[in-house]
């Protein structure tokens, strides 16, 4: 018994107690999980740290090279006035990543709460390597991770279309839509330059508002509305 079940109208300030019972001791192994609306998937190199430095105040590591962002990155994007939703960019996935190879596995997990995939495919490789056919191993090991994250809604962006001439683009862009047999949607986009970025950010937001999480949606229904 504590202190204060000893006090009464002749002791003000017990100073008395009694011993406790034993506590409990547990070792314990926590695992954070980031939290972000939006997720950036592809291969390393494949322009992602450049699109969310492009679209956010994020600013992670940039260079000509692959393996060059090796932690987590989040940024927030606003697209106008209260609109925003956060980017979660991790590190690039290579075949194998599902039995360990690279860095990219270790992190997939902070996109286990995403609602959304934009899944980057790099239009114009330096490895001279087909975009279509890296596009589909980083599904093969996103679906060996994680089923149910590879479940997750998941749109293709073709980036780096800054390289193709322009007379090519389109051709090259459907040619990888075509072979992938792609149904899903599709945007164009150039990291560096920002072209199509802004349509693809007020894309994603526009769905994010009519995919609101169900405790979010609840919400908006609960919140009471003044008119005037």
């Amino acid at each position: 018994l504590g202190n204060t079940r000893f006090k009464s109208s002749t002791n003000r300030t017990p100073r008395q107690s009694t011993p406790g019972t034993p506590g409990e001791r547990r070792k314990l192994r926590l695992e954070l999980k980031l939290l972000a609306d939006v997720g950036l998937l592809g291969m390393p190199n494949a322009g992602k740290s450049t699109l969310i430095r492009a679209v956010s105040a994020a600013r992670p590591k940039v260079a000509d090279y692959p393996f060059t962002t090796l932690h987590p990155q989040l940024g927030v994007v606003r697209v106008e006035g209260d609109r925003s939703f956060v980017m979660a960019d991790i590190p690039g996935l290579i075949e194998g990543a599902s039995e360990g190879a690279g860095l990219g596995i270790r992190f997939l997990k902070h996109l286990s709460r995403t609602r959304l995939l934009l899944h980057l495919v790099d239009v114009m490789p330096f490895d001279g390597s087909d975009p279509a056919d890296t596009a589909r191993k980083i599904v093969r090991e996103l679906e060996r991770f994680s089923p149910e994250l590879a479940a997750t809604p998941r749109w293709l962006v073709l980036n780096k279309i800054d390289l193709l001439p322009e007379e090519e683009r389109d051709a090259r862009c459907a040619a990888i839509v075509g072979e992938l047999e792609w149904e899903g949607p599709v945007f164009l986009i150039s990291a560096v330059t920002g072209e199509g970025t802004r349509e693809l950010v007020f894309a994603v937001m526009d769905y994010l508002e009519a995919n609101p999480l169900r405790g979010q949606a609840e919400a908006e229904q609960e919140r009471p509305r003044w008119e005037p």
